[in-house]
């Protein structure tokens, strides 16, 4: 194995992918990120004040939704990382909302019954 010169090493290719010191993020880009995680916290509180029918669940999620990804990409260096990373991330996002509506149609199919059920119990 010695012999052969294009075999590498795992240690090799770890060397050559990643440099020894991670991406530094400016202080400027960190505090933006935070003051609009902060900003978007404020707004999914406000969306509880206002009622918007079955909407408020919808609207709480899309906020939940950039709020994870801006964690993502600057915290976790997401932004800077492989672009199929990127994918990768996308798509668990996009089988989790499939994943939620889907259970959130059935939940509505069932809520006259789940009513029912309450007021029973009451």
């Amino acid at each position: 194995m010695a012999d052969n010169p294009t075999t590498t090493l795992p240690t090799d290719h770890a060397k050559a992918d990643h440099p020894a010191m991670g991406h530094v993020m400016p202080v400027p880009v960190l505090l933006g990120v935070f003051g609009a995680l902060l900003v978007l916290t404020l707004a999914t509180v406000a969306v509880t004040w206002i009622d918007l029918g079955p909407w408020n669940l919808w609207v709480a999620m899309a906020i939940a939704t950039v709020k994870a990804s801006l964690v993502a990409l600057y915290f976790m260096h997401l932004r800077y990382d492989h672009p199929f990373n990127a994918v990768i991330f996308l798509a668990a996002l996009v089988f989790l909302a499939t994943f939620l509506s889907l259970t959130l149609l059935d939940t509505h199919e069932y809520q006259h019954e789940i009513e029912r059920f309450v007021q029973e119990q009451s």
